[in-house]
């Protein structure tokens, strides 16, 4: 149960009224969310749902038709140092001339401020988060010549250099080998641990449950959100995805099973 003061404490991260649209075609439509407690919080939907589009959105990355984003009760692009992101792979130029190290450094250019230069502090921090995702015998290599799981391990530490309250990660485990995703399933819950919110765009219905405290389904607009336990439900499966993917009858299945014995 929520007590009082909770309800009066301003949410981590609350969009209102979010309408976004492509060539006058809507991607997301009339989207509310609230986010109150840390944790991990998937996002979860058919390919062309909005998932992406939604944290790109409230990151200021692609333009509303409507609506407002606030973190902690202010609107977030005063927030935005105290957030951290971690894009699609597929969208990054990976042959610009750049080391892993300098990658990761580039994290902590938001907390310097104007025409200041990283020091030793920043240079340390970013030796530091180059262990913690196991890279730091790679920080002089150029990142086009790392694999997926590598690039990805490197924008993982590059967002911990950030030091962020908040996290958005668009899809961070999509097409990784299992010794990287589970890297960053340890990783995320770390963060957690020590008290951020990690949102995360996700795929894989299958590891949901086992991942993550709360999720959102969303298919242009929000079918459900809240407690994976009583969210991620049969019901608002098919209202989601509606038989969409293969997977879908056998993840049905298994929530309901799950339910039955409960």
């Amino acid at each position: 149960m929520t007590s009082s003061d909770e309800n009066e404490k301003p949410a981590i991260f609350d969009i209102h009224d979010m309408t976004v649209a492509y060539d006058r075609r809507p991607v997301l439509w009339n989207i509310d969310l609230t986010l109150r407690n840390a944790g991990l919080v998937a996002i979860v939907g058919p390919n062309g749902a909005g998932k992406s589009t939604m944290i790109r959105a409230a990151m200021g990355l692609v333009p509303m038709v409507s609506g407002s984003v606030s973190a902690w009760g202010s609107a977030i692009d005063g927030q935005l140092r105290r957030i951290g992101y971690v894009p699609q792979r597929g969208s990054v130029d990976w042959d610009f001339p750049i080391s892993v190290f300098e990658t990761v450094l580039m994290g902590t250019y938001g907390s310097l401020g104007w025409f200041r230069r990283p020091g030793r502090v920043q240079r340390d921090l970013t030796m530091q988060c180059l262990e913690r995702v196991g890279m730091q015998d790679y920080a002089k290599r150029q990142i086009g010549q790392l694999s997926g799981g590598q690039q990805q391990r490197v924008f993982l530490a590059r967002a911990l250099a950030q030091q962020a309250e908040l996290y958005f990660m668009d899809e961070p485990m999509a097409g990784v080998d299992a010794a990287t995703e589970r890297v960053v399933f340890e990783l995320l819950q770390s963060l957690s641990d020590e008290g951020r919110t990690i949102v995360v765009v996700h795929h894989d219905l299958r590891t949901v449950t086992e991942y993550f405290d709360e999720v959102v389904l969303l298919n242009v607009r929000i079918v459900a959100s809240g407690p994976v336990d009583t969210t991620f439900t049969s019901a608002n499966l098919q209202a989601t995805y509606g038989g969409r993917l293969s997977i879908l009858d056998t993840m049905a299945e298994a929530v309901q099973k799950q339910e039955e014995t409960e």
